[in-house]
């Protein structure tokens, strides 16, 4: 991997001694590297779409502009649609299952980490949602989003157009299996529950296999 395809990082927190440790311990990492760093969610807005990141680390409590509100309007469609290629979120909170992580999830972030992880498990989780997918296990977002839709909106039309082979997948994908578990379940190659997630994720118009499962939770078809 040369330089100009190394994962590029946005540090977004408020201290500026955690941001540089953070800085240090990913420009140590082969394939990726800090872009620029934010102190707030203001900042943030500017310099993604000034330094085009492919990963925001996002502090959840900031001032000014929190990194929940942020991660909203990152995702916002006008701003969204401007980017040409996929952005990941992954927010960073000193609380395990924080309401506050819950909902930056729902606007769109690829999952949570505690602060006091470690390097190699940061460094991991980047890479993990660079390929799109999910840090926190979907056992443990299912938690997380428990109680979280109250009032459970009705399913979207585009629902309807899944296959019945698809919300076979839907369903194993929101209960948190694996590819290689679903493809057991299915008797089917690993290759063709790829297929049946990517043909999910682009009629349901979703991201990633973490907005399956907030789809599901958010509907009431988990």
């Amino acid at each position: 991997m040369n330089d100009t395809d190394d994962i590029r990082v946005l540090l977004v927190d408020d201290q500026e001694l955690f941001r540089t440790g953070v800085a240090v311990i990913i420009d140590a990492q082969p394939g990726m590297r800090v872009v620029g760093q934010a102190a707030d969610g203001f900042e943030a807005l500017n310099q993604v779409d000034t330094l085009d990141p492919d990963v925001v680390l996002m502090d959840l409590r900031m001032p000014e502009l929190d990194g929940v509100e942020a991660t909203r309007q990152l995702f916002a469609p006008d701003r969204a649609a401007r980017r040409t290629k996929p952005l990941r979120v992954l927010v960073l909170t000193t609380f395990n299952l924080d309401d506050r992580a819950a909902t930056a999830i729902r606007y769109g972030a690829s999952g949570f980490l505690l602060k006091d992880t470690t390097p190699v498990m940061l460094c991991e989780a980047i890479r993990t949602v660079h390929s799109g997918n999910a840090v926190l296990a979907p056992t443990d977002l299912a938690t997380l989003l428990d109680g979280r839709f109250r009032t459970q909106t009705p399913v979207p039309a585009e629902y309807a157009t899944l296959t019945d082979k698809e919300r076979e997948v839907f369903a194993a994908v929101a209960k948190g299996n694996s590819n290689q578990e679903i493809a057991g379940l299915i008797f089917a190659s690993e290759s063709t529950v790829k297929t049946h997630v990517g043909a999910i994720l682009r009629k349901l118009g979703l991201r990633d296999r973490v907005q399956i499962v907030v789809f599901a939770h958010e509907h009431g078809l988990a």
